[in-house]
C-alpha cells in the first residue's frame, strides 16, 4: 500500500504574526503614501457606502418588525388585562345594581309596614307565579312555621295584593285580587259608600279592575281612593285596593259600576308583607259574605 504524503499546514501562529505585520505594514505605508492611496479609500468608500446602508435598511427594518411585534405583544396582553377588568367591572355592576333593586324594594315594604303599624307582618319573597304574566296566583316562601295560615292579607306596593288561599310548612299560595276567581268588600275610603272589586283578567290587561255594587246615590268622583271595608269576613279594614275612574250608571239605573286603577303593579311583584293577624268575623257589623 502507498503511504499517504503528509499535507504541510502553516503553523497557525506564524500565520497570525505574518497577518499582523502585514496589517502594520498596511497602517504605516497609509499615513506614509496618504495622497497616493486617496484614490483607493473613495474607491472602497464608494463600494462600502452603499453596502453600510443597504446593511442599515436592513437592520433599521428589523428592528422595526421586532418593536412592532413587541408593540403588538404589549398592546394585546395588555388589551386582555383592560377586557378582564372591565368583566370584572360588569360583574362588580350587576351585583351593585342587584344589591340597590333589592335595597329599594325593602325600602318600599317598610314604608309600606309603616302606613299600616297596628297590624303584625312578615315579609315574603315571591318564588313562582302559576300560568300567566300576571301575578293572579302565586307561591311565596314562608308558611305555616313563619306564622303565615290561610286568609291572611297580603300586602306590597302601596296596598292590598289578595290573600293566602293555602298553606303549607314553608311555602303559601296567595290569590290576587285580580284573579278572576276574587272579589272583595271594599269601600269610598272619603264617603263610606260600599262597592265590590271583582277580579278579571281581562280587564287588568287593559290596567284596571272592576268595580260593581256602587248605589246610585254615592256622591263619589273620579280619582275617590277604594279601601277595603268593615263588611268583608277576610279582608282587614282600611288596606288601600286603588283609585276610581270611569264612572258610569247601570242600565237599570239602581247602581253603578266603575274601573279602579289598582294600588300594585301585578305585572312585576318580588316581595310581598303577610299580615299574620286574621279578620275577626264577629267585627262584621253587616253579613255580607261577598269575599
Amino acid at each position: 500500500m502507498k503511504r499517504r504524503r503528509k499535507k504541510n499546514w502553516i503553523h497557525p501562529k506564524i500565520l497570525y504574526i505574518c497577518l499582523s505585520l502585514l496589517c502594520v505594514i498596511l497602517v504605516v505605508l497609509s499615513f506614509k503614501f496618504s495622497n497616493q492611496f486617496a484614490s483607493v479609500k473613495s474607491m472602497a468608500g464608494n463600494i462600502v457606502t452603499p453596502m453600510q446602508k443597504g446593511i442599515n435598511s436592513v437592520g433599521k427594518f428589523l428592528s422595526d418588525k421586532v418593536d412592532l411585534l413587541t408593540s403588538k405583544e404589549t398592546l394585546l396582553q395588555q388589551n386582555k388585562e383592560l377586557k378582564d377588568k372591565l368583566n370584572a367591572l360588569s360583574y362588580d355592576n350587576k351585583i351593585l345594581a342587584g344589591e340597590n333593586s333589592e335595597l329599594e324594594n325593602y325600602r318600599e315594604l317598610f314604608k309600606l309596614s309603616k302606613k299600616y303599624p297596628d297590624y303584625p307582618k312578615v315579609a315574603a319573597t315571591v318564588i313562582s307565579r302559576d300560568g300567566n304574566n300576571w301575578f293572579n296566583v302565586f307561591t311565596i316562601d314562608k308558611g305555616k312555621k313563619d306564622g303565615v295560615d290561610v286568609d291572611m292579607n297580603v300586602i306590597s306596593g302601596n296596598g292590598l295584593v289578595g290573600i293566602v288561599s293555602e298553606a303549607g310548612d314553608h311555602y303559601a299560595k296567595v290569590r290576587s285580587i285580580i284573579d278572576d276567581k276574587s272579589n272583595v268588600s271594599a269601600m269610598f275610603e272619603s264617603t263610606g259608600e260600599t262597592c265590590m272589586v271583582k277580579g278579571n283578567m281581562e280587564s287588568i290587561y287593559n290596567g284596571y279592575i272592576d268595580v260593581e255594587m256602587i248605589s246610585n246615590t254615592a256622591k263619589i268622583k273620579e280619582g275617590d281612593e277604594i279601601v277595603t271595608s268593615h263588611v268583608s269576613d277576610k279582608f282587614l279594614q282600611g288596606l288601600s285596593v286603588g283609585y276610581v275612574k270611569d264612572i258610569s250608571n247601570d242600565n237599570s239605573a239602581l247602581t253603578k259600576t266603575a274601573h279602579l286603577t289598582p294600588v300594585v303593579s301585578f305585572d312585576q311583584l318580588e316581595y310581598v308583607l303577610v299580615i299574620t293577624q286574621l279578620k275577626d268575623s264577629r267585627e262584621v257589623k253587616d253579613i255580607s259574605n261577598h269575599d
